[in-house]
């Protein structure tokens, strides 16, 4: 399984590339895909990213659903069809298309933040806020997780 953790800022370069953290290549190595999968993220002005195991697993999820639960529609709308597998150049860079891009509020400079078994791309100052809301809810919430 893929594990994605810490947080890189790489910018653009004139034609659109950008490298994707060497840590995070590293997690996607035994993968029959050589790259990630991204799409817009539905809950923030970011981009969400994972390996295509990971998306497959989605996938399985998802048959767990009613072939006509409109949950199914909207989901399906927002994951797989707007989803970009992006395989790696050999200096380990994609090209995020311009709608992505432009979802994430992103021109020059982005953050690739990880969440465990996925990651997320940002426009450095949004993220930062982000972040900064993120520590003053878990300050107030203190939530517990059992580990087993």
């Amino acid at each position: 399984m893929s594990l994605f953790l810490s947080s890189y800022e790489n910018r653009l370069d004139t034609k659109g590339r950008i490298s994707v953290p060497a840590s995070f290549r590293a997690s996607v190595a035994s993968e029959q895909f050589p790259g990630v999968v991204l799409y817009r993220s539905f809950t923030h002005n970011c981009i969400e990213g994972l390996s295509m195991s990971r998306m497959e697993q989605l996938a399985s999820a998802t048959d767990k659903m009613g072939v006509f639960d409109s949950e199914l529609d909207d989901l399906s709308a927002m994951l797989f069809a707007d989803a970009r597998p992006l395989a790696f150049d050999v200096t380990g860079r994609i090209i995020i298309p311009a709608d992505l891009l432009k979802h994430a509020g992103i021109t020059d400079t982005a953050v690739f933040v990880g969440r465990g078994n996925s990651f997320q791309i940002w426009n450095p100052a949004a993220f930062r806020a982000a972040q900064t809301d993120a520590l003053n809810n878990l300050r107030v919430t203190r939530p517990n997780l059992v580990i087993s």
